[in-house]
Order: C-alpha cells, then sequence, then structure tokens
C-alpha cells in the first residue's frame, strides 16, 4: 500500500494481540510482525508499542519471559495467556462486526433505502 494507514484509537492493543497470537516475539518484532502482516500500511512507534506491551503484561493477557533473540541479545518475549486468547477472539469479533456494519454503510448508493 502507498500510505500508511492511521490507527484508530483501541487498536494497537489488538494488534498487539493478534501479532503475538502467531508466534512469541520481543517488542521489535511484535513491530515488525505488525508491519508484515498489514502489507507496512500500519507502522507502530516503539514510543507507543513499549507501553502497550507493559499494560497489556499487567492485565494478564501477556506473558512474558527473557531469551536470546536471533542476534544474539538478551530480549524480552511475550506469548498470549489464556486470557489473552479470549480477549483477542472477543476484540477481533467486534472489529469485524463494526467493519461489516461500516461497509454496509459505505456502499449504501442513493435510491437504496
Amino acid at each position: 500500500m502507498a500510505t500508511n494507514a492511521e490507527l484508530l484509537p483501541g487498536t494497537l492493543d489488538l494488534l498487539i494481540l493478534k501479532a503475538v497470537s502467531l508466534s512469541p516475539l520481543h517488542g521489535y518484532g511484535a513491530l515488525q510482525r505488525i508491519q508484515q502482516i498489514s502489507r507496512g500500511a500500519l507502522a507502530i512507534e516503539q514510543g507507543a508499542l513499549y507501553p502497550a506491551l507493559h499494560r497489556l503484561e499487567e492485565q494478564g493477557v501477556l506473558a512474558s519471559e527473557w531469551r536470546l533473540s536471533d542476534n544474539n541479545r538478551r530480549a524480552k518475549f511475550y506469548r498470549l495467556t489464556a486470557s489473552g486468547r479470549k480477549r483477542l477472539r472477543e476484540e477481533a469479533d467486534s472489529w469485524k462486526r463494526l467493519a461489516a456494519a461500516m461497509a454496509l454503510v459505505l456502499g449504501t448508493r442513493p435510491g437504496e433505502i
């Protein structure tokens, strides 16, 4: 995609949960995974990412452990907890419903109502 999309309020947590659900990741890895799966449309700033990771860990939806990264540096790797998997399902379902409703509204043409 040519330009980055702006994140709507409340979407960063969902994006992180989805990225980490695919495999355990360290913080920068989560940032890269989000960019990868959005085909570059979503660029997350590190200044927003790390506080969100910390908040999600405090909420109990992410767990972490220190491990060596691919470049042999010590990094905190995050994974979903059971409550994290539940929250991901609930939030994803909610966003899918909203996206479907928005598509209906935006697709309406004059004379269809």
